[in-house]
């Protein structure tokens, strides 16, 4: 059962930036804005391609308490 604000704490939506490249077979690291802080998640692509360092990225699935997966941000 999930509480009311379980989606407050989920990092899916919100926008970091890269912080070790992320390499087509990942993982990278990104710094992410979240529950009022910033927090480090290991990262995967979300293409097979790599993203490198300081990319703005969006988190688009949460696949553990620290890993997500990450899609670079439109420019």
């Amino acid at each position: 059962m999930q509480s009311a604000d379980d989606s407050s704490q989920s990092p899916v939506g919100a926008v970091g930036r890269v912080t070790v490249q992320i390499p087509p077979d990942g993982p990278g690291e990104v710094l992410v804005a979240v529950r009022g802080g910033s927090e480090t998640y290991a990262a995967w692509c979300e293409s097979a391609t790599s993203i490198g360092r300081d990319v703005r990225v969006v988190v688009v699935e949460s696949i553990s308490a620290r890993s997500v997966i990450v899609a670079p941000l439109p420019t």
